[in-house]
């Protein structure tokens, strides 16, 4: 009777977790289904069971690891690939002066290498340098904070194959984008006018006692996978700040192929080595090669992009098989519950913190944000607690640039360090604006999830949205700000006006209709292709589908 009464009580929860997931796709399942408690198995099985655990994870682990050293690998291949373009942006000083076009440089520099930390880095030396002016660099360090979330996007495509876990994990990984977005459109033009914070770290900075640092630093993850993505390729950091400080650039290359000691000219520039080929060749496979670093980086993306998905498909499988049952059931009601009681509203801020010193320890947003993407997409962990975790590794991140501050010279630190601050407070500003008010703390949230959804519906949006938020966006307000402030203001102020009415009229048609008008109620009166991605997906189906059949009609003549 026990034993019915404990099965039943299993099922009618798995009844109730399963209805309310069909009405909320967003919510965490609890597949509790008719397994078997701990106390009913035999000692056999429950050795069985030990085993398998073991070793899943111990697999699980593996997968990770190369997972998160396939991240490093694009970081690595982005940078060599946009070494050259990235110089010709960080170079256009009359450029920068524009705040729009130094937070759209920020965007496109970052997407371009896939790294925040190596964007800010860039950006301290040219500070430290006096080749920009510490004000001019906040526009670029709040763009960095953008760009850098194409990661997330990219790893969220290797669960397209599942329309319900590919919604899940857009909506997580974007989740990280709408936040760095609403952050910027606010802040931005707070700084432009008030300076806020410029004036604030300045005054910081100028009240401390500051000498040069130490420039040994520690990077746990770095420390870790270091030596496996060395095997097969290193990267010159030196090289790509000669290429963005020196007007001439460098006779460096980004891919390092030569250790040892190099030589250099007789005014001990390091942009300028007289002899480049040091003792020997680096021990990696790509310093073995003559290939240039546009050719390198294409062969080390298309692996990278590879063993991401390989990975990620594995690791996607081995979570599924292991977050099973009841076992699967205690440990998202773990990592999902609130505080008892009265605590509850603490739980958020604990996620934060969290989040804040994962990321101190591996010292990569894009890590830790990328590995909690499939999380949520297999159903772990869930948005209403990514959200606070990816706050909290924005803040994180920020003790990478603050370290590279400090490792500078004494006449240089009161610069580099006031460069990093306004990165840290900006992250600080944009936790006290937007998290501690639960109504602004939804709209990130929802407006994720409203991407996920479409994505759901639609797999294609996911390419055009990676494309042309990361890329075709910035690129379009960055040729706008080089018309002139006139130019910029006659089509950048109509086109906000419209986005955010749009946005204001989408929130109230779901939450409160009744405050519109009947004709608002709807966007039934627009022509559908100005309110619905379905024209659109007619004709990508039937371009996909004109090549499907042509396809099938070569495998037809090929067998007759």
């Amino acid at each position: 009777m026990e034993l019915e009464n404990t099965k039943s009580k299993r099922l009618s929860e798995h009844t109730k977790s399963t209805s309310s997931e069909q009405n909320d796709p967003w919510a965490v399942s609890l597949d509790l289904k008719e397994t078997t408690t701990w106390k009913e198995l035999s000692t056999t099985k429950r050795t069985k069971l030990l085993i398998s655990i073991f070793v899943k994870t111990v697999v699980l682990l593996v997968f990770v690891y190369f997972f998160i050293c396939a991240l490093g690998f694009l970081t690595d291949a982005f940078q060599l690939l946009g070494g050259e373009a990235n110089a010709k942006i960080f170079k256009e000083n009359e450029v920068l002066s524009n705040p729009v076009a130094g937070l759209m440089i920020g965007i496109l520099a970052t997407a371009l290498i896939q790294s925040s930390s190596t964007t800010i880095s860039i950006v301290i030396a040219l500070a430290g340098s006096k080749t920009i002016p510490v004000r001019e660099t906040i526009p670029m360090i709040m763009g960095s904070n953008i760009g850098t979330t194409v990661t997330n996007t990219i790893v969220s495509l290797a669960q397209a194959g599942s329309r319900e876990e590919f919604r899940k994990a857009f909506g997580g990984a974007t989740i990280h984008d709408v936040f760095n977005w609403m952050c910027v459109i606010v802040l931005l033009p707070i700084e432009v006018i008030s300076g806020y914070l410029f004036h604030l770290t300045k005054a910081i900075v100028d009240s401390l006692d500051i000498s040069g640092s130490s420039k040994t630093k520690r990077d746990l993850l770095k420390t870790i996978t270091k030596p496996f993505i060395r095997l097969f390729v290193q990267i010159d950091k030196t090289a790509l700040k000669c290429k963005a400080i020196h007007v001439n650039g460098t006779s460096r290359t980004v891919l390092k192929r030569w250790c040892g000691k190099v030589w250099t000219s007789s005014n001990a520039d390091p942009c300028f080595p007289k002899n480049i080929t040091g003792d020997s060749r680096c021990k990696n496979l790509f310093a073995l090669s003559d290939l240039n670093d546009e050719e390198a980086g294409l062969i080390l993306t298309i692996a990278a992009l590879l063993l991401i998905v390989l990975c990620l498909f594995v690791v996607v499988k081995l979570l599924n098989s292991l977050f099973k049952g009841t076992m699967a059931s205690i440990i998202k009601r773990f990592i999902n519950a609130d505080f008892p009681g009265k605590f509850g509203w603490l739980t958020g801020y604990v996620a934060i913190l969290i989040g804040a010193g994962m990321t101190m320890i591996i010292q990569s947003s894009s890590v830790f944000t990328s590995t909690l993407t499939p999380l949520v997409g297999v159903g772990i962990v869930s948005m209403e607690r990514m959200f606070p975790l990816t706050i909290g590794s924005n803040i994180g991140t920020t003790v990478t640039g603050i370290l590279a501050a400090l490792a500078v010279s004494e006449s240089q630190v009161h610069l580099t360090l006031q460069v990093a601050l306004c990165h840290l407070f900006f992250n600080l500003s944009g936790t006290v604006l937007f998290y501690p008010i639960p109504f602004l703390r939804k709209i990130p949230i929802y407006l994720a999830k409203s991407l996920g959804n479409t994505t759901a519906q639609y797999r294609w949006f996911a390419i055009v949205y990676l494309v042309g938020m990361f890329f075709l966006l910035p690129a379009a307000f960055f040729a706008l700000s080089q018309g002139g402030p006139v130019v910029f203001m006659a089509v950048g102020i109509p086109f906000l006006t419209v986005l955010v009415i749009v946005i204001l009229v989408n929130i109230l048609q779901v939450k409160a209709p009744q405050c519109l008008p009947k004709q608002l109620r709807t966007w039934n009166f627009l022509p559908n292709w100005l309110h619905s991605l379905e024209p659109y997906d007619r004709v990508i189906s039937k371009i996909l589908c004109m090549k499907c059949c042509r396809n099938q009609g070569h495998k037809d003549n090929f067998k007759i």
